[in-house]
């Protein structure tokens, strides 16, 4: 693919060719890329793919299929490198002696000519246009698995891979909407369990104290304290998850603006060194020292940064070593808040971010609601961010915070 003699007239003429994921970012480029674009969405790829008069560069959008991996091949040429010559050679005839009978040959030749090439023309249009309605109807049957290969004119094989591209994007959304009812039983289903297991406890407690089994004054305080302990967790967890669906609605308001980022992480560290001083542990906070502005709602982000580093605190030791860095990329500036504890077992580390799933594995009572990264994750989205989790050699857990400048 980079050393073709294809490529290299594409690298001759100024083009070049960007190897997209399925997150539509690019992961390799082939050629001298002239724009600095590093990420697209559904509609600047459309946009492109429409390719006005007035864009700067050709676009054209392939599939890619790898040994064990689905890219796209976006091509890019500058439009000034593009040169169109039509050649018109009009029709001059002189006749001498117009004879009735050589005219009446000429017009049965012309027709002739015209009603070949018309029959022609219909046989190319008409089988990219089968293949296309064939497509559509399979589409329509519900298998969006579809895909179609059109080998005609360029305008046709447009219209293949923009079908293509739309087959892509309903099946990544029929896909995305059954894991989402998935999610949303799955949700229910945790709900009742944390639910059930508190209140049975307070029920239990309560019912002991209402029947006067318990005489003892110490041990009525040790019951009621317990019945306290219990509501304030069955509290927590309808609380966390209001705020869940609130994430999801459509009229969630958002306040982003654009904020100086170290002032405001120092603010809100300041609101949780009680604890971090309390277990001991050895913060480290890095930032520019020049100013880093990014666009972001300030009570989402505190939100999100305050729950990763609680979970820091629940789940590891004392003396625990954290990390929280400010690093300015191209087109976004990352907040990564790690740290070298025990970290997040391999098993969970793909579904840590789904509803009721916590670090701990075991859904005890000291381990928290597990909504608070579904949360985090939901409300990083919203700002037109991302929240990804990893880890390297000296730190076990590492949560990547990305929101656009």
């Amino acid at each position: 693919m980079e050393s073709g003699p294809e490529t290299k007239k594409l690298l001759h003429s100024g083009g070049w060719l960007e190897l997209l994921d399925i997150d539509k970012s690019i992961v390799k480029v082939i050629g001298s890329k002239k724009d600095e674009v590093n990420r697209y969405t559904e509609e600047q790829l459309f946009t492109l793919l429409e390719n006005g008069v007035n864009g700067p560069y050709y676009s054209s959008l392939t599939r890619y299929q790898d040994a064990d991996s689905t890219y796209w091949l976006l091509l890019k040429i500058p439009r000034d490198r593009i040169n169109i010559t039509v050649n018109s050679f009009p029709f001059m005839s002189q006749l001498s002696e117009p004879l009735a009978l050589y005219i009446m040959l000429g017009i049965i030749f012309i027709l002739i000519l015209i009603l070949g090439y018309s029959y022609t023309v219909a046989r190319r249009i008409q089988k990219p246009l089968k293949t296309i309605s064939e497509g559509l109807n399979e589409m329509i049957r519900g298998n969006y698995n579809t895909r179609i290969e059109v080998d005609a004119e360029e305008e046709f094989k447009q219209m293949g891979e923009k079908f293509n591209y739309m087959a892509d994007m309903i099946e990544k959304t029929t896909e995305d909407k059954r894991l989402a009812e998935e999610s949303k039983q799955q949700m229910i289903m945790d709900l009742s369990h944390d639910l059930k297991t508190p209140i049975t406890t307070i029920q239990g407690y309560a019912q002991a104290l209402y029947e006067g089994r318990v005489d003892d004054a110490e041990r009525q305080r040790k019951y009621l304290t317990y019945i306290y302990n219990k509501s304030t967790q069955v509290t927590k967890l309808i609380l966390n998850m209001v705020e869940l669906l609130k994430t999801d609605s459509p009229d969630f308001l958002l306040k982003t603006d654009r904020y100086e980022l170290g002032d405001f992480l120092r603010e809100v560290i300041a609101d949780t060194y009680g604890e971090i001083e309390k277990k001991s542990f050895n913060l480290q906070f890095q930032v520019p020292n020049h100013a880093v502005y990014a666009r972001f709602d300030p009570e989402l982000l505190a939100r999100v940064v305050h729950n990763i580093i609680s979970n820091a605190l629940m789940y590891n030791n004392n003396g625990t070593l954290l990390r929280i860095e400010v690093i300015p990329q191209e087109e976004f500036v990352m907040i990564e808040i790690a740290d070298n504890g025990v970290g997040i077992p391999n098993e969970l580390q793909t579904t840590i971010f789904n509803p009721f799933v916590r670090g701990d594995k075991a859904r005890t009572a000291t381990g928290g609601t597990g909504l608070g990264l579904a949360i985090a994750m939901k409300n990083t989205e919203r700002m037109g961010g991302r929240l990804t989790l990893s880890s390297n050699d000296k730190e076990m857990t590492v949560f990547k915070i990305e929101i656009p400048k």
